[in-house]
């Protein structure tokens, strides 16, 4: 007979939000695999060490995830639903300075950043890492996109602006100073990344129409 706390075998890790005592073991499996993650990245993730750290027995962890690709993929799932709702502030400027401001925090926190780090490194070579980053990001780009189409309500912004692009130009120089650049990520890194992105979707660079934004890059 199984043990108590070993909840049920899913198809795919992260498609399923079960409850009670199964809640619990999942949440204490992704917070200790989140530490891992962060002291000792990717090629340092041990389903049995996660077990250990999280307090419950191996085989709860190898028969729900079943592998380190499958605990990440769901650990990014959880991250995307738990981050900070989308602030909407009236003004299109505002917004992208609260999603810049989400993102920088995020990526220079002590715990989340390296955790990141060590997720995007392993996305580079493991396909189902990498389909579950892709995932996160576009939610998270999806949360904040209704921004831009209240913008555009307000005639902030051309009708056919790609609310997508807009937050997606946001958060991309804050990634490159994290990841290549080694540039500071710093408060004025985020307020120049919003700043940049809204004078841009204003003169029409995220447009959708191809004639449009032709005539933009001509003038």
């Amino acid at each position: 007979m199984a043990s108590d706390d070993t909840p049920p075998e899913t198809p795919d890790p992260g498609t399923v939000r079960p409850g009670g005592r199964t809640a619990r073991v999942r949440a204490a499996v992704l917070d200790a695999a989140g530490d891992a993650l962060a002291e000792g990245g990717f090629a340092g993730l041990d389903l049995s060490e996660v077990a250990r750290r999280a307090g419950v027995g191996k085989t709860t962890v190898y028969r729900r995830w079943g592998s380190t690709t499958a605990l990440v993929a769901d650990l990014l799932a959880d991250m995307a639903e738990q981050s900070s709702p989308r602030t909407d502030t009236g003004a299109l400027l505002d917004d992208l300075r609260a999603n810049a401001h989400l993102v920088r925090t995020t990526l220079t926190d002590p715990r989340q950043g390296p955790l990141f780090r060590a997720v995007i490194a392993a996305a580079t070579c493991d396909e189902r890492t990498a389909h579950a980053l892709h995932r996160f990001y576009e939610i998270r780009v999806a949360e904040w996109a209704p921004c831009v189409e209240l913008a555009v309500q307000r005639g902030e912004l051309p009708p056919d602006t790609d609310p997508h692009e807009v937050v997606r130009a946001v958060s991309a120089p804050l990634y490159h100073r994290f990841l290549l650049s080694g540039a500071p990520l710093d408060e004025e890194a985020a307020e120049r990344a919003a700043r940049a992105a809204a004078a841009a979707a204003r003169a029409g660079a995220y447009r959708t129409t191809p004639g449009a934004r032709c005539a933009i890059i001509e003038a």
